[in-house]
């Protein structure tokens, strides 16, 4: 296959002096760069990695449940007024200045799981959206190599019809050559005439086709294509389709996200049973008045275990309830649905990576074919045995040959990196492509904890927050 892949093909050397305006100089642009360029300028990627970092916050409020929680609240208070005696004769005026300030605290000791319940639920839908992540991942970077294939494919078939188009302005001359000697009618002509037209019209086509391909690509990769190298050498695949589905399942990230949504689930169920029980909490208050110019003040404090109760909130708890279970079973249909939709998306991966192989080989025996047969075709048309027509017939039967093997080419290489995707394998690690990979723990462990604002790690955060801001 890999003979196939670098035979030095006149389409080849065609089709690699299309590209557009590059200057001799620049150099090439290969495909682990489009790659690389897709991983760090995707706004997608981008977007899910915020939606990660606010699932990780969900964690940390999750987590404040079970820590203290400490409030303040102070006032002044003005108060005046005249206070008479019985005689109404004279008044006592009542005019004072108060302030208070009360500090509370409070602490949940024990609610029977539930708030650790919900704990565990979050982190499990961090771990969710973290494989999700990973999955769009895969998303851009097959659309990339779909981009980049897309962009080589266009613009083989800029130059395969640029190609026949020379060929029949070839052919055309050749046949007025011919009537001028009255070796051929007019008819021959005009068909010479027609198929010229029809080359051309097909090569506006193409050019169209290229500029969308381009288009296409600035916005998978993120820039513009310049000049592009040839693809390396397929990867490495396993010839096993049920080794590939057994695969799949083990690592797929959507799999995986889906096993733990039902974690997920399942927890919220159990935490909603514990909310049916009761709550024991410790509280503690203190405060402070002072009334000005005067020597009265006060000085309070309180320390308390509080112990609570839902006996019934009109059925919304055990409705919670219900609705977690109805919930986790759909989480766990989910997942059977998921694993049976990707081990379908590898059995169709691989059946699309053995056709392209089949097209592509079949369609360079047909190419050596053709070019034999329009050989000889032109030779005997020369020689009074062919006619025009026959000329035609071969030349165009050549034309669909090799833009055949150009997009089984193209459609091969995608094929080849959709089963990799189908299988988990078409991240930035598994392809080691030269980037700066992104740490899906590192935030999640700066605020799992739910640091203070004025703490070092709270501090430590905000640093990472600046550095996360773009325009």
């Amino acid at each position: 296959m890999n003979r196939l892949f670098n035979s030095g093909s006149r389409l080849a050397a065609v089709a690699m002096t299309v590209w557009l305006a590059a200057p001799p100089q620049a150099q090439a642009e290969t495909f682990a760069d489009a790659l690389v360029s897709a991983y760090n300028t995707s706004g997608l990627l981008d977007q899910n990695r915020a939606l990660l970092r606010a699932a990780d916050e969900d964690v940390a409020a999750a987590g404040a449940a079970l820590k203290p929680v400490i409030a303040w609240s102070g006032d002044i208070t003005k108060s005046f007024g005249t206070t008479g005696t019985a005689s109404g004769i004279s008044g006592i005026g009542a005019d004072r200045l108060s302030a208070s300030i009360a500090l509370t605290a409070q602490l949940l000791v024990w609610d029977f799981g539930a708030s650790q319940y919900r704990i565990e639920a979050t982190k499990e839908t961090v771990l969710a959206t973290r494989n999700n992540l990973i999955a769009v991942e895969q998303n851009i970077l097959l659309r990339a190599v779909a981009s980049y294939m897309g962009v080589l494919q266009a613009s083989e078939f800029v130059a395969l019809r640029k190609n026949n188009v020379r060929l029949l302005t070839q052919e055309l001359r050749a046949a007025r050559d011919r009537f001028e000697v009255g070796e051929v009618t007019r008819t021959d002509v005009a068909l010479a005439e027609a198929q010229l037209a029809q080359a051309r019209s097909g090569l506006a086509g193409a050019e169209g086709d290229l500029l969308r391909a381009v288009e296409e690509y600035r916005n998978a990769v993120g820039r513009k294509p310049s000049s592009l190298s040839q693809p390396p050498q397929l990867p490495s695949i396993s010839n096993s389709l049920d080794t590939a589905k057994a695969l799949a399942v083990r690592q797929h990230p959507a799999i995986l996200a889906a096993q733990r949504q039902v974690a997920a689930a399942d927890l919220l169920v159990k935490a909603g049973e514990a909310a049916m029980y009761p709550t024991v909490s410790v509280n503690g208050s203190y405060g402070l008045t002072d009334t000005f110019n005067s020597q009265a003040y006060s000085h309070t404090g309180s320390v308390g275990v509080s112990v609570g109760q839902t006996l019934y909130g009109g059925g919304s708890l055990s409705s919670g309830v219900r609705k977690g279970m109805a919930q986790r079973d759909a989480q766990r249909a989910n997942l059977h649905v998921v694993s049976k939709n990707i081990q379908q998306e590898v059995g169709n991966a691989y059946a699309n990576l053995a056709s392209a192989r089949a097209v592509l080989e079949a369609s360079d025996r047909q190419i050596r074919a053709a070019r034999v047969a329009f050989s000889g075709v032109r030779e005997e048309a020369t020689l009074g045995a062919r006619t025009t027509l026959d000329v035609l017939d071969a030349e165009q039967s050549l034309l669909d040959a090799e833009s055949a093997r150009v997009s089984a080419r193209a459609n091969l290489y995608v094929a080849a990196y959709a089963v990799l995707a189908s299988t988990g394998q078409l991240t930035a690690k598994d392809l080691k492509l030269p980037v700066q990979l992104y740490d899906p723990a590192a935030y999640y462990n700066l605020v799992k904890d739910s640091p203070a604002v004025l703490s070092k790690q709270g501090q430590q955060l905000d640093r990472v927050l600046r550095a996360l801001q773009k325009d």
